[in-house]
């Protein structure tokens, strides 16, 4: 249509050439033509860039408005009698490129309908499935257990080491444990199998009656349903000579992990050191035997287990449970909060502890005030150490992991936290 459109112009250019006999009206005849040809041939380009980028790449579609609104003051210039016309479309024009480039150059967002959650069947996964949601429970995605400081619904990384040779300081690291669990820990007297009465620790049994594992993944299961029923030598809660563990029971709040999740983390273990796991069934009934259908945390079927906020906590909780939700009770000492009575950092008096920290010749930090140093030693906890607790023990993801309303709690808390005074009002 375009090329017919230009042949009919460029008959008029010949038939203006022979028909018309006075030079300057035939001069003037045949330059309006050539302005008609050249404007007929952008306002063809306008409409052809406008076909072709409607589906594909429609940030360049204001360029076809742009073309319309040259081609309208063009024709504007040379044909006076309809130069106001021209002129007031070629305005609209112009207006109507301006906004829709604008709108079409910002960032987009892809519309559409969410996606529909579909219910996760455990049972009918193979190990590969398991092993991917094993990994986003503990690292919070498939593929983060490489990425230093990912922490997923399970919180492992907390305490925990996964890689090979990395030295754990609050728990042991996991590496291995498929293979130890079997060799070592079963054959450990402390462990007392098949004796838990003889056991050397705050708690005998995971519940009356349960025993203790005989197979490596009962011994995995165990530690996870009752980890002061054996703890492994030098990681015990300080001052307990290895009798009480500083781990949480991760099927209780705040973790809550359920037996389906328990067992897909189990599954990771096994298959990223390339072992065979149980199979799901003998998992589930390793974790049956051990914690009771009272104590069994639901499981939500209707969202994927990774899929939850990769927040610890988002703010919206009372500052005991983000206290919790972030594993401080199993390190520190906080005045107030129930079951804080960790010993692996400081106790956390720091209404009387921040100025004085402050005013220490070797503190590096840039807080100047109690709240900017409490914000500082969460974010970032290398900044000032408090002696004779190790650098480097205290994770340095909390500044992601928790909100800001979070940690703005956690602040206020803090802040009021005083030596010989009654701790804060929990809110």
């Amino acid at each position: 249509m375009g090329w017919v459109a230009i042949a009919i112009l460029a008959g008029l250019l010949v038939y203006f050439q022979v028909s018309i006999a006075d030079p300057a009206a035939k001069k003037r005849a045949v330059f309006k033509t050539f302005i008609g040809i050249i404007a007929t041939f952008l306002l063809f380009m306008a409409i052809a860039n406008y076909k072709n980028n409607f589906y594909g790449e429609n940030r360049m579609l204001p360029a076809s408005l742009a073309l319309i609104t040259v081609t309208s003051f063009v024709m504007a210039m040379y044909f006076t009698n309809l130069g106001a016309l021209l002129k007031i479309g070629g305005f609209m024009f112009f207006v109507a490129a301006f906004l829709s480039g604008y709108g079409n150059w910002l960032p987009q967002v892809e519309g559409g309908f969410p996606p529909k959650e579909e219910k996760i069947t455990w049972d009918s996964m193979t190990p590969q499935q398991l092993a991917d949601k094993g990994e986003e429970i503990i690292f919070g995605g498939i593929g983060k257990s490489s990425v230093q400081g990912e922490i997923g619904k399970g919180q492992c990384p907390l305490c925990h080491g996964f890689q090979k040779g990395f030295l754990s300081e609050r728990a042991p690291n996991l590496y291995g444990l498929p293979e130890r669990a079997e060799k070592e820990r079963l054959a450990d007297p402390r462990y007392s199998m098949n004796a838990p009465a003889k056991r050397d620790t705050v708690e005998k049994e995971a519940c009356p009656g349960c025993g203790t594992g005989t197979t490596g993944q009962e011994y995995i299961a165990e530690s996870h349903a009752c980890p002061n029923c054996y703890v492994v030598a030098g990681f015990g809660l300080k001052g307990s000579n290895d009798r009480e563990s500083q781990m949480p029971k991760i099927h209780k709040p705040p973790i809550s992990l359920s037996l389906p999740e328990l067992a897909a983390v189990d599954t990771w273990m096994y298959l990223r050191e390339g072992k065979e796991p149980p199979s799901y069934e003998d998992m589930i009934k390793s974790y049956e035997k051990f914690i009771p259908e009272s104590d069994r945390p639901k499981q939500q079927e209707d969202k994927p287990a990774g899929a939850a906020s990769s927040l610890l906590a988002d703010g919206s909780e009372p500052v005991d449970q983000i206290f919790a939700k972030g594993q401080c009770v199993s390190c520190h000492v906080i005045p107030g909060i129930p079951g804080a009575v960790g010993t692996i950092g400081p106790k956390l008096e720091e209404g009387t502890n921040a100025p004085l920290r402050l005013k220490d010749p070797g503190y590096k930090g840039t807080a100047k005030s109690t709240t900017e140093y409490i914000m500082e030693s969460i974010v970032e906890p290398s900044a000032y150490v408090v002696k004779p607790f190790p650098d480097n023990t205290m994770p340095k993801v909390f500044g992601q992991k928790l909100s800001a309303g979070a940690l703005k709690k956690i602040v206020d808390y803090l802040s009021q936290v005083k030596v010989g005074a009654p701790p804060p009002k929990i809110s």
